[in-house]
């Protein structure tokens, strides 16, 4: 059974984008990007890390690098001061 991304983000999971850059398997001086995207537990990220574990054990490219950016979807609302209230008839 899938659990929802709204399920995933009230358990403190946030959207987690990962660019990774990889040796060409035929090419190795020539680097190749993927964009991976998911909801992982921040900062641990053990998705992610399962996902880079399997990529590391059944690809045939080399992990250079891995950059990470996560954002909370569902934050609480935000309040702002009005100095003037105007009305107009």
């Amino acid at each position: 059974m899938e659990i929802r991304p709204l399920s995933l983000q009230l358990r403190d999971y946030r959207l987690v984008t990962a660019e990774i850059l990889y040796h060409l398997p035929d090419h190795p001086g020539l680097l190749q990007s993927f964009v991976w995207q998911d909801y992982d537990l921040a900062p641990r990220l053990p998705v992610l890390h399962k996902f880079l574990d399997f990529w590391s054990h059944n690809l045939d490219g080399k992990l250079h690098s891995v950059k990470v950016a996560k954002t909370e979807i569902i934050t609480p609302g935000k309040w702002r001061h009005t100095e003037t209230l105007l009305s107009i008839h």
